[in-house]
């Protein structure tokens, strides 16, 4: 792996895992990137502004994963697809009321829907809360990601009004960061463009000025949507490419090892907080994975590799709904398609940085098995690279030892020899040895 990374490149490729956990549209983040850095340039803002704005819009859902759990109790429902809705909600109540009909307990019979609804407008006072735990989190993230103040603020004002009718902390006109201003609007204008069309993104915007939005930086959108070519750059098939090209500033950044590193933590963050039952998953099977590789003897830079390998392994778990990550029961078809998918989604988000090609390649593939019986490809034997099999062995102690929805975890001694008593048919033995050495090795030290 290079010893550096473009930030732009690195951070383009991973918002499309928060388009993932956004519900929106793939490329949502990137294009909003780009309405909102040409809002800027028209603003006059600074090379510096400019930078943060980008950042800003390329990061602004990073917190959408920490209200999923929470979403899906207050209104029984996928957070994934309220979500997706939810960015069209207007803040008038008949808007919120057919956001909640079309969604609560959508998935039950009739009389419990009906249940779930009324269920769903008592709590809506929760609202609040869960942009709450959105918006903060976010810019905690960033902030560990080592952007700006300026970055992590204009994440936390997102969901802040104009007008003063936002959330989390209801503040009005100038208070609200600009990043934040224009990163709304520019949102707001993408996901109406992309579900209901042109007309209507217009429209929104027009409807919002002065209310949601300022009414400078919404004259200044509908000014540049007016121009010829601002359309057609939307659908462009090399946007992202421009998007990244243009990063501001006045220099090309690039991300050291120990800033890659912390950027990798930070979307790990991101993953766990889909579920309270995967909290800190990423770091133990990082964990897991180390001792592994130091059992095996691994040098330092393939060791730090599968750290970050293991770390973004279930990067995918974005796209899945907490509501499955969270079932107490048994999967049925429909949700067990859906839980599989995100290895697939893994690898594709992975893949888009090409220096992370091994992390992609291990993303797709750490729920295969050595006899076949894995997925999403039935991949056999030396089909499954090394390096994935000690992750998936990391991944799988870690699975059971932590408490999930429909058990409790069970202790060190019961989970490793369940994974032994599949050593040859699921896991490399090799893996298994070392990782239970590493374990006796540990113990040694904790007596």
């Amino acid at each position: 792996m290079p010893a550096s990374i473009r930030i732009a490149e690195l951070i383009g490729a991973l918002s499309h895992a928060l388009d993932l956990t956004g519900g929106q549209d793939p490329g949502h983040c990137i294009r909003t990137a780009h309405i909102g850095s040409a809002i800027g340039r028209r603003l006059g803002l600074s090379e510096q502004q400019l930078h943060d704005l980008y950042y800003t819009l390329m990061l602004k859902d990073l917190g959408c994963s920490a209200n999923a759990m929470r979403m899906c109790e207050l209104f029984d429902t996928d957070d994934t697809s309220f979500k997706r809705d939810f960015k069209r909600v207007d803040g008038t109540l008949p808007s919120l009321l057919r956001q909640v009909f079309r969604h609560a307990g959508r998935r039950r019979g009739t009389l419990a829907r009906v249940g779930a609804v009324l269920k769903a407008l008592r709590r809506g006072r929760h609202a609040a809360e869960l942009v709450a735990l959105r918006c903060n989190r976010g810019a905690e993230i960033a902030w560990q990601m080592r952007f700006s103040a300026d970055v992590a603020s204009g994440i936390r004002d997102l969901d802040e009004h104009f007008d003063g009718s936002g959330r989390p902390q209801g503040l009005k006109g100038e208070a609200i960061h600009l990043s934040a201003r224009i990163a709304l609007a520019a949102q707001i204008l993408d996901v109406y463009q992309t579900h209901e069309g042109r007309t209507a993104a217009l429209s929104e915007i027009r409807r919002r000025k002065g209310r949601w939005l300022d009414p400078k930086i919404a004259d200044t959108l509908l000014a540049l949507a007016a121009e010829p070519g601002f359309w057609d750059d939307l659908d462009a098939p090399d946007l992202e490419e421009k998007v990244l090209a243009a990063e501001p500033g006045q220099a090309v950044i690039f991300a050291d090892e120990d800033y890659i590193d912390d950027i990798v933590e930070g979307f790990a963050r991101v993953i766990d907080a889909k579920s309270p039952y995967t909290a800190g998953h990423s770091d133990r099977v990082a964990e897991f994975t180390d001792r592994i590789a130091v059992e095996l003897g691994l040098p330092p830079a393939e060791r730090r590799t599968l750290r970050r390998a293991a770390l973004l392994h279930d990067i995918g778990k974005l796209g899945v709904s907490a509501r499955v990550l969270n079932k107490p029961a048994k999967l049925d078809a429909e949700e067990w398609t859906e839980m599989r998918a995100h290895a697939a989604h893994s690898e594709r988000i992975l893949s888009r940085i090409p220096a992370f090609a091994e992390l992609a390649e291990i993303g797709g593939a750490h729920h295969e098995r050595l006899d076949g019986s894995g997925y999403p490809r039935g991949l056999k034997g030396d089909q499954i690279s090394f390096a994935t099999r000690i992750i998936a062995t990391a991944d799988v102690f870690e699975a059971l030892t932590g408490e999930r929805p429909y058990r409790a975890a069970l202790p060190t001694h019961d989970a490793l020899e369940m994974i032994k008593a599949n050593a040859g048919e699921h896991h490399d033995p090799v893996c298994v040895a070392a990782l239970e050495a590493a374990l006796a090795r540990k113990a040694q030290a904790a007596a």
